[in-house]
């Protein structure tokens, strides 16, 4: 019985090492085949993983340019915009001269018509004086004989000695009635010395 046993015991061991030995043939196929698809798969894995890399490598080198790009549009932006604002301070300056020296011209204007205006109203004045002038000299001329003439030297004939301080008076005052009745009081005084 024991060996009975024993022989079967021993059948179910070499069954169990033929099992074992398919199983495990079978199994080292399965796991060479298993190795092999592996093994491809990490070389499709790794050569897509290589493009990817690529490509991202190439679009983080677009992004740094463009970054780039923009850095410099940015500057170029920046310059333009300074001197645009620097144009525009050159031009508001320049409105306000412009502002200033149009409002000069107009109080210029204005201050030329007032003394046009002075200079007409004191024309009409000095032309109405003229006239009543030439009429009291032709009064004068006409009543009394007396003719005034313009004369380029200051003297009277015969001469007198105040005449200067007459002349200094008239003016002084602006009174050339008061001036001839005291230039003909001193020609009487002088007649009848």
């Amino acid at each position: 019985m024991i060996e009975d046993e024993l022989a079967l015991f021993d059948k179910s061991i070499n069954e169990f090492w033929n099992k074992f030995k398919s199983t495990l043939s079978d199994t080292s196929c399965q796991m060479m085949g298993l190795r092999d698809t592996y093994k491809d798969s990490i070389k499709a894995l790794t050569e897509k993983l290589s493009v990817k890399l690529k490509e991202e490598e190439r679009m983080v080198e677009m992004f740094l340019e463009y970054q780039n790009q923009i850095c410099r549009r940015n500057k170029l932006i920046q310059e333009k915009k300074d001197n645009l604002l620097r144009l525009i301070a050159e031009i508001k300056d320049k409105n306000e001269k412009l502002e200033v020296l149009t409002a000069n011209i107009q109080d210029l204007k204005e201050e030329y018509a007032r003394k046009k205006e002075t200079i007409s109203a004191a024309n009409k004045a000095n032309e109405e004086k003229l006239k009543r002038l030439q009429t009291s000299a032709d009064l004068y001329k006409d009543r009394l004989g007396l003719e005034i003439r313009k004369i380029y030297v200051s003297d009277s004939a015969p001469h007198l000695e105040c005449l200067a301080e007459f002349q200094e008076k008239v003016r002084k005052t602006n009174n050339f009635s008061a001036f001839l009745a005291n230039v003909r009081k001193a020609f009487t005084a002088m007649v009848y010395n």
